[in-house]
């Protein structure tokens, strides 16, 4: 029976664990374990780029040129109705429509720019969580490279001192060996990810550009815009009958009585 579990044995053994353990100790497990978790980080955050990441689609971009052409005619309702599965994921076509409902119903302009920035900033929340993970990754794994060091030359030194200074190479090359590794891993470890926080910084940033100038988009039309259409059009209905009845010209039974009137008002006059 121990002869059958030996080969097991043997593998647990020598299994990857125990080979990071005996390349840089401790600490390069734990910076195996971070390496790990910042790649499902950045998969995770790709796939919520894919599907949650505000964009500015041709859809939303002719719905814009519509509402800053004829705003009268944009309907939110049917847009949010007529909106398929996948575009409802879009942070932005809900903050430009949601804005566009409430430009028409004549909320107040500061409400309105308000809740467009708070709505736009929730917009962008889930994507800071995965950018802070990753740019501690990258912040955190020089300096468990440079703890994993000194361990290693600690080791070292202690061989030494153990031997009261004539230690040879062999007892030596394990902690120095350590300590070379973990320096190494941590760098290994750090550079990728520094370069990937910043990447995802910019692209944040310019999804933050765009999210700004499409409120900027809809905000610059102002409610007179599409009420003052309607305004025109009534009061020219109202002041037409006005009109037609100004222009009609007046009955002579009626305009006699009034220049008789005057007239003997002023021989009255004439005459004391």
């Amino acid at each position: 029976m121990s002869d059958f579990l030996a080969p097991l044995g043997s593998t647990v053994t020598d299994g990857p664990l125990n080979q990071l353990l005996a390349m840089g100790g401790p600490v390069m497990v734990v910076l195996l374990a971070m390496a790990v978790l910042g790649l499902v980080t950045f998969v995770y955050l790709m796939l919520l780029g894919a599907l949650y990441a505000p964009r500015l689609s041709r859809k939303l971009r002719n719905l814009i040129a519509q509402w800053q052409q004829t705003p009268s005619e944009v309907n939110p309702q049917a847009v949010r109705e007529q909106t398929g599965r996948l575009a409802k994921l879009n942070p932005l076509q809900n903050l430009v429509i949601n804005t566009i409902e409430a430009r028409q119903n004549n909320q107040d302009d500061r409400q309105v720019r308000e809740t467009s920035a708070r709505d736009a900033q929730h917009g962008l929340e889930p994507f800071e969580a995965p950018l802070k993970i990753i740019e501690v990754i990258a912040a955190l794994a020089p300096l468990l490279g440079l703890l994993g060091t000194v361990l290693g030359m600690m080791e070292a030194f202690s061989a030494m001192a153990a031997t009261e200074g004539r230690a040879n190479a062999s007892q030596l090359s394990g902690g120095i060996y350590e300590a070379l590794t973990t320096t190494a891993a941590g760098l290994v470890v750090a550079i990728p990810f520094a370069a990937l926080a910043a990447w995802i910084e910019f692209r944040l940033r310019r999804i933050h550009k765009v999210v700004n100038s499409t409120l900027v988009s809809v905000l610059t039309v102002t409610p007179e815009a599409f009420s003052g259409q309607q305004e025109v059009v009534s009061r020219a209905v109202n002041e037409a009958p006005v009109a037609a009845a100004a222009s009609r010209p007046r009955p002579e039974s009626q305009e006699k009585p009034a220049t008789e009137a005057l007239s003997n008002q002023r021989f009255v006059h004439a005459t004391g």
